[in-house]
Formats: C-alpha cells, sequence, structure tokens
C-alpha cells in the first residue's frame, strides 16, 4: 500500500472505532441492561455484542477497498486477501462486563505477512493509540514512546501457561529479576508499553491469538520498543511466542551469559 492508502485507512479505522466505542460504553458495566428479559446469560448477551461490533468494523473498514480481506475474532475469516484487516472487537470482555477498566478494541491492517497499521481504542478513556510502519506511534494526536526502565526497575506483563514445569521456570526468572502485572488484557497493556507507564510483555505458549498480539508489536516497536519472537531478532505476528518490551529490557532479556531467552 502507498502512503496515501495507509494514511487514508488510518483515518476511516480510527473514526469507525471511535464511532463503534461510543456504542460499547453504553452497556460497559451495564451489560444486564441489553437483556431482554428472556433468561439469556451475560456471557451469551456480551458475544452477541462482540459480534455487531465486529460486523460493524468489517462494514466500515469493507467501504475502504473491497480487495483488502477481513478476519476477525467472532466471525473468523470473512475474505482472504493479500492485505488484511485483523480484528478484535473487545478484547477484554470480562472486564467490559464488571466495568473494570482494562477492555479496547483493536484493529490491524496486515500486508503480505507484515503488520503495517495498527490501532487500539481505550474506549473507556476516549483514548485512540495508533501506528504506521515507519511513522511512529501515537495517542490521539500525541506522540508516544517507551520507557528507558531495566529489567529491575521493570513493571512488565507475562502470559504464559504455568501448568508447564518449563513455562513455570521462565516465569520464576523473569519475576525474580522484574515486577509482574497481569490485568488480563494485551490492548490495554500494550498501549501502556508504548506510552512508558508499563515497560514490557511477553508470551510463552499465551492462551491469546493473532489480533490479541499483532497490533501493540507494532505499537510498541513504532514506540521505540522492541517486538521479537523468543529466540528469534525477527517478528511474526503469527507466532505467539514474543518478547515486546523496551530496549534495555529486549537486551537484558536476550543477550550475555545469563539471558533468560537468548537468541538461537
Amino acid at each position: 500500500m502507498t502512503d496515501t492508502d495507509l494514511q487514508r485507512a488510518l483515518e476511516i479505522t480510527r473514526a469507525a472505532v471511535v464511532e463503534a466505542g461510543v456504542e460499547l460504553k453504553k452497556f460497559y458495566g451495564n451489560i444486564e441492561s441489553l437483556s431482554k428479559g428472556d433468561g439469556s446469560s451475560v456471557g451469551g448477551v456480551v458475544t452477541e455484542l462482540d459480534r455487531k461490533t465486529e460486523q460493524f468494523l468489517a462494514d466500515k473498514l469493507g467501504a475502504f477497498s473491497s480487495e483488502i480481506g477481513f478476519r476477525g475474532e467472532e466471525f473468523g475469516v470473512q475474505s482472504h486477501a493479500d492485505t488484511t484487516w485483523l480484528v478484535d472487537p473487545i478484547d477484554g470482555t470480562a472486564h467490559f462486563i464488571r466495568g473494570l477498566p482494562f477492555c479496547t478494541t483493536m484493529v490491524s491492517l496486515i500486508e503480505n505477512g507484515v503488520v503495517v497499521m495498527s490501532v487500539i481504542h481505550d474506549f473507556v478513556r476516549d483514548d485512540t493509540y495508533w501506528a504506521i510502519r515507519g511513522r511512529g506511534a501515537y495517542c490521539n494526536d500525541t506522540p508516544i514512546s517507551v520507557s528507558n526502565r531495566t529489567l529491575a526497575q521493570s513493571l512488565i506483563s507475562f502470559e504464559t501457561r504455568v501448568e508447564n514445569p518449563q513455562n513455570y521456570e521462565k516465569y520464576l526468572a523473569v519475576r525474580n529479576q522484574a515486577s509482574i502485572i497481569a490485568t488480563i488484557n494485551c490492548g490495554f497493556e500494550f498501549a501502556m508499553i508504548a506510552s512508558g507507564k508499563l515497560d514490557g510483555r511477553l508470551g510463552l505458549n499465551p492462551y491469546g491469538m493473532d489480533w490479541d498480539f499483532a497490533p501493540g508489536s507494532l505499537l510498541v516497536s513504532e514506540a521505540g520498543g522492541v517486538a521479537t519472537n523468543i529466540g528469534k531478532a525477527t517478528y511474526d505476528y503469527q507466532d505467539h511466542d514474543y518478547i515486546i518490551t523496551n530496549a534495555v529490557i529486549h537486551a537484558e532479556l536476550t543477550s550475555g551469559p545469563d539471558a533468560i531467552f537468548p537468541l538461537s
């Protein structure tokens, strides 16, 4: 895509997520108001809201170009193409139901396997975090940047399945050197990392999917951080074992004799 195309795609995406967020905020912490009194579960009601939001975004983004594919958390692949929208309509539905401030809407634009644009909309605070590859990262229209804290000074997130002994060993190794935070929300955490408020996020056999990690990988790297897959110097959004942190911590985790995640 040309620079002009990416800029136009960004404008359409920002407008779409903000419009979707206005509707979502009506039911934030108030999901029972959607109930029709037919005994529907809260989970079922929020799933329906998830689907409506995803379809709304598919329609809005589809108006930009019919040649771009679409893949979302709720409906999967709606259309295939080398350039594809990747969408998570409500990241953090459990928080959304409870009225906790850790839920976002996330959109990525993938071109030939590379994340070229990302938008994370915090509809609770009405803040939109975005990045275009090579152009920096922003909150609304203000540039943002990662921290320069060391691992010992850091507050980072580590998503892994600790029931696996090897994963737990790595988790403990990180916890022995850093403070761990877990909001159980990728969009919120990546936005905070890109803003320098948190310092990194690690994934080792995590629970999330492509749409959970792709937006934050670009946002953080464009904010001056580093995004690579574990054991590698490169990043593939379909590989969910990753290190996405500021540059100082990334170097500490991957280099030297005591590196927890040395490069292969």
